[in-house]
């Protein structure tokens, strides 16, 4: 039998192995970490064929669903959060970030990944490095090093989360306000405060939706500075402008002035949730080995120390003034 008959069924499978894997992808059953799993396999598997043209795909249905989440976003919940859930914020997320990157400095994980995972832990998890991917230009292998951190401690926090609130005996606020600061994604930051509790679940919730907003400042201050940086090689990947963050911040305005639309605007998110979900197992597809090998270890040690310091420190602070 010829190498080309070989080839033959391979060449057909992969045309069709990442469609069927996107179209598997929009059912609800599938989580992130699945779909991004799943993606990984058939390009590991040498099924996915076009990397560049995934790896475009994947950034534009990013942005898109960054877009769609605004509309389920309603900014009267930033008011609601008060002074010292909006300072605890605040200090946490320039607190994250700022350890974020030199811990990256520290464990040598290239510049954009270390970002990601810093911008991951500091705001909303997969939310935040989805943003913040396309105004980077971070590659395929950089989202997929961050996005694995998060989802893992993600898992993590919702076993020993509500373990810590119970044997230190916290109460709904202090365990909610805790769970909001220092959970990556707002569904673990659900799972977790659920245990303590109605006003623990409402107070987590409100904070964390509140913190969301910050993904707009940052995008932008990235993309000035990504451009300011901006070599003068007309053939380097240009900088991108987060025209994206625009819609987010205009979808989630209308949907606040307008109540009205605030059911349509849960269905939109509700949808852009999927399509994140879509978006990350084209992330996964657009993979290849040697670009995993040059990953490493390294971003995740930076994930988990980073992560671990945030933790503390927070519940510190929860714990002495609440």
């Amino acid at each position: 039998m010829s190498d080309a008959t070989l080839t033959l069924p391979r060449i057909r499978a992969g045309a069709l192995a990442v469609p069927v894997g996107a179209l598997v992808c929009v059912h609800p059953a599938v989580g992130s970490a699945a779909a991004l799993g799943l993606g990984a396999v058939i390009a590991l598997g040498g099924l996915a064929g076009d990397e560049a043209r995934i790896q475009n795909a994947a950034k534009g249905l990013l942005a898109l669903s960054v877009v769609g989440l605004g509309a389920s976003l309603d900014l009267r919940d930033v008011l609601d959060v008060g002074a010292l859930g909006a300072s605890l914020a605040v200090a946490s997320i320039l607190g994250c970030l700022a350890l974020g990157l030199l811990l990256a400095k520290v464990f040598r994980v290239d510049p954009i990944t270390g970002l990601l995972v810093s911008a991951g832990t500091a705001i909303c998890g997969g939310s935040a490095i989805a943003a913040v991917a396309p105004t980077v230009r971070a590659r395929g292998h950089q989202i997929t090093a961050a996005l694995g951190t998060v989802f893992v401690l993600n898992a993590v926090a919702l076993l020993v989360f509500p373990a810590v609130g119970a044997a230190l005996r916290m109460d709904a606020e202090q365990f909610g306000l805790w769970s909001a600061i220092a959970i990556h994604d707002t569904s673990s930051v659900v799972g977790a405060a659920m245990t303590h509790g109605e006003r623990a679940l409402e107070i987590a919730t409100t904070v964390k939706l509140s913190r969301a907003l910050w993904i707009v400042p940052l995008t932008v201050i990235l993309a000035w500075r990504a451009r300011r940086a901006q070599p003068a090689n007309e053939d380097a990947p240009r900088a991108a402008r987060p025209w994206f963050i625009a819609g987010f911040v205009g979808l989630a305005v209308l949907v606040t002035l307008v109540p009205a639309l605030q059911p349509a605007g849960e269905a939109v998110g509700q949808v852009a949730r999927r399509l994140m979900v879509v978006s990350l197992f084209l992330v996964g597809a657009s993979l290849s080995r040697p670009a995993l090998r040059a990953v490493g270890v390294r971003p995740f040690l930076q994930g988990v120390l980073l992560w671990v310091v945030v933790a503390a420190t927070s519940l510190g602070a929860v714990l002495l003034v609440v």
